[in-house]
């Protein structure tokens, strides 16, 4: 579910169609579907939000339910959010069923769930890397983005040996070229979590470079990771980007790269690994807390990114298959996402008579 003034019609139909196929990636038993609304979160006071989540869910909860739907959060729906919509459906239904998945611990919620989409990202590219004989350690990473996403992909990231450079938000982004630090992450998630302030802040804070009105894509890297939003990077980013050398570019976000940009990576010999594969981390643990939701149990963080990282490398296996193309050097991810989601889907409607 996505709250943000550019949502409309159009883009609900490319996101819910996008997320059949990235659902079944993931190999576990899940339809896909997408929602939200035009209403903007940002500079709205907590109450001002919960009256609207509660107005949306009075008319929407008729709609959903631990087997028919059960949104998870995307764009301006984070913890907050979730927590208002869930607990006025429970109010409403007078049910505790798993309705929303990134709900807080408190509640029902799973352990790494916000982490998951940030993590899963950066692990499918360890996978891609992998493939190469490469890995993260030594690398230099672009990070778009400032939420959810981009925050925990920064922190896999730096766990993994990369110096992140960037971070953004729609105003502009910031420069670290020594990278972040546990401080400075921290930093971060304060003011984005907490504060909900902007970018341009944080660079104060440091003293860092702000470029107003400018994307990250400038800057020369090894790897990006666009974890804003859709149609982010286009065709003259990807441009500098190849010119810059980088080696991988890897979709945090939904559909952050245009066609055009996309075809560039690809003829350009850059692994380019596509959002439903590469962000399907996220709906992937929120699979699992619906799973840990029906058993009543709460499994460890341990457990939980196990399950994660185990998902992706599945999903990672699934493109190669598919995706791997005699007399080519890389195996084309968008072809092997594609073909794999597809074949999944398929498969089922064919087998329950869905012609």
């Amino acid at each position: 579910m996505r709250f943000h003034p550019s949502v409309n019609l159009s883009i609900l139909k490319f996101l819910g169609f996008e997320q059949i196929f990235k659902n079944a990636l993931t190999t576990l038993p899940m339809g896909g579907a997408k929602g939200g609304s035009d209403f903007d979160p940002k500079g709205k006071s907590d109450a001002e939000v919960m009256r609207f989540c509660q107005a949306l869910m009075a008319e929407l909860y008729r709609h959903v339910g631990p087997d028919t739907d059960v949104p998870a959060g995307d764009i301006g729906v984070g913890g907050r959010e979730v927590g208002y919509l869930a607990g006025y459906m429970k109010k409403l239904s007078n049910q505790a069923a798993c309705v929303f998945t990134g709900r807080g611990l408190s509640f029902g919620g799973s352990l790494i769930r916000p982490e998951a989409t940030g993590y899963g990202l950066v692990y499918f590219a360890q996978a891609m890397l992998a493939e190469k004989g490469d890995s993260f350690l030594g690398k230099t990473v672009l990070v778009s983005g400032s939420g959810n996403v981009a925050q925990y992909a920064i922190e896999k990231a730096m766990a993994l040996g990369a110096k992140v450079v960037t971070c953004s938000d729609s105003a502009g982004y910031v420069y670290l070229p020594e990278g972040f630090d546990r401080e400075k992450l921290e930093a971060l998630l304060e003011l984005k979590n907490v504060k909900r302030g902007r970018v341009e802040e944080f660079a104060k804070q440091f003293g860092l470079q702000y470029f107003a009105g400018k994307r990250p894509w400038e800057v020369k890297a090894d790897i990006a990771l666009p974890c804003a939003t859709q149609n982010e990077l286009e065709i003259s980013d990807a441009k500098a980007l190849i010119a810059n050398g980088v080696k991988l570019v890897a979709e945090g976000a939904n559909m952050p790269t245009t066609i055009e940009a996309t075809d560039a990576f690809l003829e350009a010999g850059v692994l380019f690994g596509p959002g439903k594969a590469a962000n399907a981390g996220g709906v992937a643990t929120s699979g699992l807390e619906m799973a840990q939701s029906s058993q009543r149990l709460y499994w460890t963080a341990e457990e939980v990114d196990k399950q994660l990282h185990r998902i992706m490398l599945d999903i990672h296996a699934n493109c190669k298959k598919y995706g791997t193309v005699a007399g080519q050097a890389n195996i084309n991810y968008v072809v092997g996402a594609n073909v794999a989601g597809f074949v999944k889907v398929a498969d089922a409607m064919l087998a329950q008579g869905v012609y």
